[in-house]
């Protein structure tokens, strides 16, 4: 495995490739839906690249940019193990050099849910993004489920830009209780982990009630809110039944929908989501 960290370097370790490549773009402290992804890619394509690189410009002022969790050496050690050929760990001052200023904003796709409740994280996600694209020069990217508006936005940008690459998706990892992983999860303490995966049984008691035959949007949102507030340590943020493209609230599901909520268990903001085929 091959790390490198300049634009230049990257560049010339990119072109030694051979075959399809697979990107695996990452903020770094792994865990095992990262290493899903690249099982996945190692799967499609011929060679695989990790980039590392916890992105100022999607985090608010308020949010937890330099507590967000760092361990380059596991992290390294686990693409290590996982086959992966190229890791790539820009600094900040390549991904914005001094006097940046251009910026790529989708203006409806980013406006509800996480767009609503964190304003401008979707313009520094699509920006790093792009530029991410734009180095590694992969034939296709992959991103997990479980950031569903995440993938929703990168899927329009690299229609509307004309990006020549495929977005996989891969499918949310989850703890034996069903929790979805994530890096925050670190944050939580005994009572709020024990706490915790209520976020996947409102959504699982959704997706019964679906199946059950119930397409009303407004039920949907109510049945996970009330599944949600029987859980002491839970404090909801949004609850949402969308469509999975636009992500606008549905009030009746006629070709499928995007369930997903926000919730804090104290300082801790989890999210998650299933789609209704």
């Amino acid at each position: 495995m091959k790390t490198v960290t300049t634009l230049a370097e990257l560049r010339a370790a990119r072109a030694a490739l051979d075959g399809t490549v697979g990107f695996v773009p990452t903020m770094g402290y792994l865990h095992a839906g990262h290493i899903s992804l690249v099982q996945l890619a190692k799967q499609q394509c011929g060679a695989v690249v990790v980039s590392i690189f916890v992105n100022p410009a999607q985090f608010a002022p308020n949010e937890d940019l330099s507590a967000y969790p760092r361990d380059i050496p596991r992290d390294l050690q686990m693409l290590e193990d996982a086959g992966v050929d190229l890791v790539w760990l820009p600094t900040p001052e390549v991904m914005y050099p001094p006097g940046f200023q251009t910026w790529i904003d989708l203006e409806t796709i980013t406006q509800p849910l996480e767009g609503g409740m964190r304003p401008g994280h979707f313009r520094g996600v699509a920006t790093v993004v792009a530029k991410l694209f734009n180095a590694v020069a992969p034939h296709k990217a992959y991103f997990g489920q479980k950031d569903a508006q995440q993938v929703a936005v990168i899927q329009r940008m690299v229609l509307d830009l004309n990006f020549p690459l495929e977005i996989v998706v891969g499918p949310t990892q989850r703890e034996a209780d069903g929790l979805a992983l994530s890096s925050r999860n670190k944050y939580l303490n005994e009572a709020e982990r024990a706490a915790a995966p209520v976020l996947h049984r409102a959504l699982q008691a959704a997706q019964a009630a679906y199946a059950a035959g119930e397409r009303n949007g407004e039920a949907l949102r109510s049945l996970m809110q009330r599944t949600i507030e029987h859980e002491p340590l839970a404090r909801v943020q949004y609850v949402s039944c969308a469509h999975p493209l636009t992500l606008q609230e549905l009030d009746t599901i006629t070709e499928g929908a995007l369930l997903s909520l926000a919730v804090y268990f104290g300082k801790t903001r989890l999210i998650d989501n299933v789609i209704l085929d």
